[in-house]
């Protein structure tokens, strides 16, 4: 593993784009076939309402963006989802919830049958929830899951100035949460939203860094959505983008780059220069989560003329097995209410009581 400084990835990041384009394409074909894309399909199980103030996001309560506010999705929809995903040619399903943080209950209890429905039809499980608890985690990793979904979305520096209700250090304390099981990371960030070039470079030197690397980087161009704080931000150049992904690949060799939102702004030589860049996954689908996307159709077209196949699941890890859910009798204790705490432990001492007598 490299241990990057900041003027070694920014003169990455600079070197003359046909240069990047070649050392990336070098970089990827000596770690992963270059033939082959991890094809990824986002489910929105839980639509809108989030408290967040994320300036890029319609799911947000506080804006007026029109989109459709749905309740968590039951698991059968979600199972159906995943089969119709699956016949398409997605080797996983990622789960994404408009929540500020994950809360013991009904909800989360659902998430977790959910996690498991899905890793027996034999597809990669993601989940992207908000943040997350160590013990949360864990109940994930035992359902089944494969990978969890939270990106920095930026610099430290400049990720003050999109999102204000939540740090960059909750960022890195949920990652760490996850790093404390066998899930894999996947985490990335957003360009287009008015960063510079070296916020982008910071993002992806935090990401470069960590040990372990994430196994998977979505880099997302900004999708402009009018009502949010950022709608009037313009379209990222292709230019960008593919520096992006390229400048990703060779900071991150061993990992799936993922080639996320803005496709649908890209014509197909622009993403043909992004697979040659080291791009090796992709969300496929018309919508990810609330914005458009590029439907299966087109993208199986693009495939075939490029030359790529979607790659099979579980192919740089082995499926995760299915364990009993560890959810403890001391979590479902103190979300009983109190009377009934007190009311049990009456009773407990009751019982002693009666044992006592019957001993004498």
């Amino acid at each position: 593993m490299q241990n990057w400084t900041y003027e070694e990835l920014l003169s990455v990041y600079n070197t003359p784009l046909l240069d990047l384009i070649y050392k990336a394409a070098t970089v990827h074909r000596e770690n992963h076939d270059a033939t082959k894309v991890q094809v990824s399909t986002l489910l929105s199980i839980k639509t809108g309402g989030c408290p967040e103030d994320c300036g890029y996001c319609p799911q947000a309560a506080r804006y007026h963006t029109g989109i459709e506010k749905n309740d968590l999705m039951s698991v059968e929809q979600v199972k159906k989802a995943a089969k119709e995903a699956k016949d398409k040619g997605s080797s996983r399903l990622c789960m994404g919830a408009a929540w500020r943080n994950v809360k013991e209950g009904k909800d989360f209890d659902a998430v977790v049958d959910m996690v498991r429905a899905v890793n027996e039809l034999d597809m990669e499980v993601c989940c992207t929830l908000g943040m997350i608890t160590e013990s949360q985690a864990k109940r994930l990793e035992h359902a089944g899951l494969y990978a969890y979904n939270h990106n920095l979305d930026s610099s430290e520096e400049y990720y003050k100035e999109v999102i204000s209700t939540r740090g960059y250090e909750d960022r890195l304390k949920t990652i760490d949460n996850v790093r404390k099981t066998n899930i894999t990371v996947c985490s990335g960030g957003i360009i287009g939203m008015g960063e510079k070039a070296e916020d982008r470079v910071k993002m992806l030197l935090t990401l470069a860094n960590m040990n372990p690397t994430p196994e998977s980087v979505p880099i997302n161009a900004l999708v402009a959505v009018e009502g949010t704080p950022l709608e009037d931000q313009q379209k990222t150049p292709i230019w960008d983008v593919v520096r992006m992904i390229a400048t990703t690949r060779i900071a991150l060799p061993k990992t799936q780059v993922r080639l996320s939102a803005g496709r649908t702004d890209m014509s197909n030589e622009g993403q043909a220069l992004c697979f040659m860049a080291g791009a090796s996954s992709i969300f496929a689908g018309d919508k990810l989560l609330t914005t458009p996307n590029p439907d299966f159709v087109s993208d199986m077209e693009l495939f075939n003329i490029l030359g790529l196949s979607p790659k099979d699941p579980f192919a740089d890890k082995c499926k995760p097995e299915i364990k009993e859910d560890i959810a403890s009798s001391s979590d479902e204790k103190w979300s009983r209410p109190a009377h009934q705490i007190e009311k049990n432990l009456v009773a407990t001492e009751k019982g002693k009581e009666a044992r006592k007598a019957v001993k004498s």
